[in-house]
């Protein structure tokens, strides 16, 4: 009886690796995507170094973040309706080979010394640009992809790899600015968008339900935006989350990106090496997480855990400037990590059971806007409160919104009942 239970528990271990047996979709998409995120990551590192080592302004840094996020906010709505019209997979291969063009432009202006701000606003709009019309296809795609059979450990071990490409991106980054040069980092960029073009041209055969157009009743750009609209408000779990997290996202931004690096460097005057631990723990947190989730193929009481989730990673954060010892801190991002992650992964799920196939570019491009749409505002506020009132009590008011937000929401019919 006792070897029948192991085999059972060594056969539950492996349900987190099924989805690479049972799809090679999955499997190209999971490994073009891996690739393509590591270039990404490697660029954010040396993005700011480039910026700063030709300006020397934090003010210039602000500009090219806010010239890459307009763009995509800007084009989501426009980019799901065309995702829901066109096939999801040529406008992925159509954005990986313009994005290959772009960091190669990068690569060959910083290698020739020719490499400034003019250029750099122009190449990263153009970024931006591309990157609002792949997020929704690439959602879109993946809902297709992650059948139900497979949709937990697929989800999982998407998110669980992308965060550890995401801790090992940076480091990477640094040493190949620090040891070679930018040109190197773009050029590594934009070869990974080639690798992933050859992972996606095998997802070619995938057949997807398409929005029908009667030729007599063509639908307006307004007619379809308002179809998505018209998804997200028939179930209470997505319209209320979308809308909860266009606010939390808000906090959660500004206490990440803009209080938590002070607390650490200035309020508890720790090494910046403290700093890297602290996000490295949050990503740790995110990775166990993802790993427990994609063991079971079912999670009852889905919007009881997610919103658990949110309020634990509230409190963590809540917690950081009353807490001065290194390992406490690193555990406090730990339970944030993994709190957000929980959450993420729920949603992602839900989204993938809930939107229907021809619309699912749609809903995903205004989920995208909501959580994107009104980042710049909270790091500004967060700034601007941070001066007015103080830092740490900025960040304690910050954290206690998401906790009554995400406290409040599991008193909510909707929510608790999501299963």
């Amino acid at each position: 009886m006792s070897s029948i239970q192991t085999n059972q528990a060594h056969g539950q271990g492996l349900v987190i690796f099924q989805p690479f047996k049972k799809s090679r979709y999955f499997t190209a998409l999971f490994f073009g995507q891996l690739f393509s995120i590591l270039g990404s990551s490697i660029t954010m590192v040396i993005l700011p170094i480039v910026v700063f080592e030709l300006t020397n302004s934090t003010a210039m840094m602000g500009t090219v973040m806010a010239l890459y996020m307009l763009p995509n906010v800007v084009m989501l709505p426009i980019a799901g309706i065309l995702v829901d019209k066109l096939n999801r997979v040529h406008i992925m291969l159509t954005v990986d080979i313009i994005r290959f063009i772009i960091m190669g432009v990068l690569s060959i202006l910083a290698f020739t010394d020719q490499l400034n701000m003019t250029y750099l606003f122009i190449l990263i709009f153009l970024m931006g640009l591309m990157d609002g019309f792949f997020l929704p296809a690439y959602s879109s795609v993946r809902a297709k992809v992650f059948t139900k059979d497979i949709r937990n450990a697929a989800n999982s071990l998407t998110q669980v790899s992308q965060q550890g490409i995401r801790l090992f991106g940076p480091v990477l980054g640094g040493v190949i600015v620090t040891s070679f040069s930018a040109g190197w980092g773009f050029g590594l960029d934009a070869l990974t968008y080639i690798v992933s073009l050859f992972f996606i041209i095998s997802l070619r055969s995938l057949s997807f339900q398409q929005t029908t157009v009667n030729p007599q009743e063509k639908n307006s750009i307004k007619q379809d935006f308002i179809e998505g609209i018209d998804v997200i408000k028939q179930q209470s779990w997505l319209w209320i989350t979308i809308l909860a997290f266009s606010f939390i996202n808000i906090c959660a931004g500004g206490v990440t990106q803009v209080l938590l690096p002070w607390m650490i460097n200035i309020h508890h005057e720790f090494e910046p090496v403290v700093y890297g631990l602290v996000l490295s723990s949050a990503g740790a947190g995110a990775i166990v997480s993802g790993i427990i989730f994609g063991l079971r193929k079912e999670w009852r009481k889905r919007g009881i855990l997610a919103y658990a989730g949110v309020a634990a990673s509230g409190l963590a954060l809540l917690l950081t400037p009353f807490v001065s010892s290194v390992p406490l801190l690193m555990l406090l991002m730990f339970i944030d990590g993994a709190g957000i992650m929980l959450f993420g992964l729920i949603w992602e799920t839900s989204l993938q059971e809930i939107v229907p196939e021809e619309k699912f570019g749609r809903v995903a491009s205004l989920d995208y806007l909501g959580s994107f749409a009104l980042l710049p505002v909270g790091y500004l506020l967060t700034g601007w409160l941070a001066e007015g009132v103080g830092e740490i009590e900025t960040l304690v008011s910050l954290c206690a919104i998401i906790l009554l937000i995400s406290v409040g929401l599991l008193f909510h019919k909707g929510i608790r009942g999501f299963n």
